[in-house]
């Protein structure tokens, strides 16, 4: 085994002999086999562990074996206990994602400030097929489908020449101690449901199964070579940049078949996950308007342009259609449209009930900026804004974050704070058009 990890390190990874490598190591059975490979090799290494504070006893106990074992070989060593859960709740993650986040940024860190040249971690072609599997289940793009890549960025993988059944024969030929995780067979986490339910009846039927797997994802690897260099060469066609905007080409989009593979590698890395609604919107009416976490994407007469979405820009507006039922950024809001005889009014701060008919589309929702007015419901005359916050005594911060609606140039409601008064349901109203906040975010 030590030949071909060996062969797999020069000829895979392309890994020269004075390289300096930093070895991630839990305790586990596969990466004390990693270390212990590093050590009867030629490459200068350490040793790095994480200590999530997950288990008690038993992540203390996990270190110290990890430290011993650095000690007794005089292996540099280097490790660091996180508050993994705490993490995880600050963030809205899972321990598993919080974990990985704390140790790869943690791994970096350690890598710059002391001179190694890679990261090498202990995945092997068992953990290939499971990823495969996980994220074939979750939904993903090619590039999700082909396993676990044996080189990213400055982290290696130099098992994936072998599997589990292997490194725990090779283990106890060399005697290699190692920890039990208790938690890898737990069956709550989709991984170990995948490793102990799914891979073995799926073995069942096919006895080949990981080199089957690894097969198609070897393929699969060298069809997204030539996927992606289509899609690169459209993209220099139907794609052009105007400072933080970038604009795509409707018509030109059209053409391309199927236009939703190419949309969707288009606009992947502003953060867009779906593409379906902005596809069957192409022909639609200008001003429709797509939400990523960090980007806006409107749909204008012949392009689809994207910009990202500034936390400190007071002039950005987002555009609302009549069809529309609800928007979810800047702020949650529901719209809703019923005859009069169906409505009730409700006096509320977070709901709008205006007189349909005296509203145009699309309605635009924006920051409030100096020398706006409307005509507060309740008082006489016309108020400037910022005289109306200050009655309201809003601080600062609340002013900031203050959103308006408006039909046209003019502001039908003060988002959460007051309607205008022409454009209330009266008498004479004979729909109403409800608009109801649901939470907002800031800006």
């Amino acid at each position: 085994m030590l030949d071909r990890f060996k062969n797999f390190m020069t000829n895979e990874l392309h890994i020269p002999a004075n390289t300096k490598v930093l070895v991630a190591v839990s305790g586990g059975i596969d990466s004390m086999v990693l270390a212990y490979l590093f050590k009867q090799s030629d490459y200068e290494f350490g040793i790095a562990h994480c200590n999530y504070q997950l288990r008690g006893a038993e992540s203390d106990g996990d270190e110290t074996h990890v430290r011993e074992f650095a000690g007794k070989n005089y292996i540099p060593f280097f490790t660091k206990r996180f508050d993994t859960k705490a993490v995880a709740n600050e963030n809205g993650w899972s321990t598993q994602m919080a974990a990985r986040e704390l140790r790869y940024k943690w791994f970096e860190e350690i890598r710059e400030k002391n001179g190694y040249d890679l990261i090498a971690v202990a995945h092997h072609r068992d953990d290939s097929v499971e990823t495969f599997l996980l994220n074939l289940i979750r939904g993903t793009g090619i590039a999700g489908v082909q396993g676990i890549k044996v080189r990213y960025n400055k982290v290696i993988r130099p098992l994936l020449f072998t599997d589990k059944e292997e490194i725990t024969h090779y283990s106890i030929v060399k005697k290699i101690a190692y920890r039990e995780d208790q938690s890898n067979t737990s069956l709550m986490y989709k991984r170990n449901r995948i490793r102990h339910q799914v891979i073995p009846i799926l073995k069942e039927l096919n006895p080949s199964l990981i080199d089957t797997i690894l097969q198609n994802t070897a393929y699969l690897t060298n069809v997204e070579r030539v996927y992606l260099n289509e899609i690169e060469r459209q993209k220099e066609q139907l794609l052009h940049v105007k400072g933080d905007e970038i604009y795509i080409s409707i018509e030109g989009l059209k053409v391309l078949n199927p236009a939703e593979a190419y949309l969707y590698e288009f606009i992947k890395p502003f953060g867009f996950k779906k593409v379906d609604d902005i596809i069957r919107n192409l022909d639609g009416e200008s001003g429709k308007q797509f939400f990523s976490d960090t980007h806006r994407l409107i749909k204008d007469r012949n392009e689809l342009i994207i910009s990202p979405i500034s936390e400190n820009d007071a002039e950005i507006e987002f555009f609302i259609q009549k069809e529309d039922e609800k928007i979810e950024k800047p702020a949650q809001l529901k719209f809703k449209t019923l005859p009069i005889e169906n409505f009730e009014l409700k006096k509320s701060k977070n709901l709008a009930a205006l007189d349909f008919d005296k509203i145009e589309f699309p309605l635009t929702l924006r920051k409030w900026q100096k020398g706006d007015y409307f005509f507060p419901l309740g008082m006489k005359g016309k108020k400037k804004l910022s005289d109306f916050f200050t009655d309201q005594k809003l601080s600062l911060l609340e002013k900031e974050n203050a959103w308006i609606l408006c039909s046209g140039s003019e502001i039908i409601w003060v988002v959460n704070q007051r309607l205008d008064d022409r454009f209330k349901v009266t008498d004479n109203t004979k729909k109403v058009y409800l608009v109801e906040l649901i939470e907002t975010y800031g800006n």
